[in-house]
């Protein structure tokens, strides 16, 4: 029987007189890929920020392999668990694709585990090995996408949200992120993905939710979703 690692429960969140999610209810189980899909505006974005406490609800619970995590800092996310590879990349520009990297790993004190695993990044995106000592900022779109998922997967998550991974790159790169995208999933990383482009993120998923102004609409499994005429209609072109 699959257990929920993630469920949000009526949660709420304003920004202002705006109601930016209104009682959004959704479950993402151990081992599943989770899309969140929706038009530029809907909440997508914001419902991420909540479950890693960017942003405060109203009301609701988040709830954390049984733990109710809404009052819990930021900061504590990353140390239970939950990594977010936010939208627009966020890396530090001023600092080198290494120096990204071990900041990722801030939680952790294993320091021989740390090395290995920068250099099995470095491994997974070649690229940025290349690139080691090359400043964020003056990376490429896409290498900064690749730089910020290493950063997240350097805290060795069970949960990793996952912002707009495709956004603006090249179909090549596209490419390249979404198999490391798999790759994640076969070694046991959970993740929640919010994917502008909804057959993208589909042809990954295992189960979508529809996102549109602030609540969701629809929810199925993804290979449902696809073949759903309004979701053909409104996000598949």
């Amino acid at each position: 029987m699959t257990k929920p690692l993630l469920e949000v429960k009526n949660l709420y969140v304003n920004y202002g007189a705006i109601k930016a999610l209104i009682d959004i209810n959704l479950v993402v189980n151990e081992g599943e890929i989770v899309t969140l899909i929706g038009a530029n505006g809907a909440g997508k974005s914001t419902t991420l920020r909540a479950i890693s406490r960017l942003v405060n609800p109203v009301k609701g619970q988040i709830v954390y392999k049984g733990q109710d995590i809404m009052r819990l800092r930021p900061d504590r996310m990353v140390s239970l668990g939950i990594a977010h590879s936010p939208e627009g990349r966020r890396v530090l520009a001023r600092q080198t694709v290494l120096t990204n990297l071990e900041l990722g790993a801030y939680t952790r004190s294993d320091r021989l585990g740390i090395k290995a695993d920068i250099e099995r990044q470095f491994l997974i995106f070649p690229r940025l090995g290349e690139r080691r000592h090359q400043l964020a900022g003056t990376l490429s779109g896409g290498e900064q996408q690749m730089l910020a998922i290493a950063r997240a997967v350097m805290s060795r998550p069970k949960l990793l949200l996952l912002d707009e991974p495709s956004l603006g790159l090249a179909p090549q790169i596209v490419r390249e992120i979404f198999s490391v995208i798999r790759q994640l999933h076969e070694e046991e990383v959970t993740i929640l993905l919010v994917e502008q482009n909804a057959r993208l993120a589909l042809d990954n998923a295992h189960r979508g939710y529809v996102l549109e102004a602030g609540q969701l609409t629809l929810t199925a499994k993804a290979s449902e979703l696809i073949n759903d005429e309004r979701v053909k209609k409104a996000y598949l072109g």
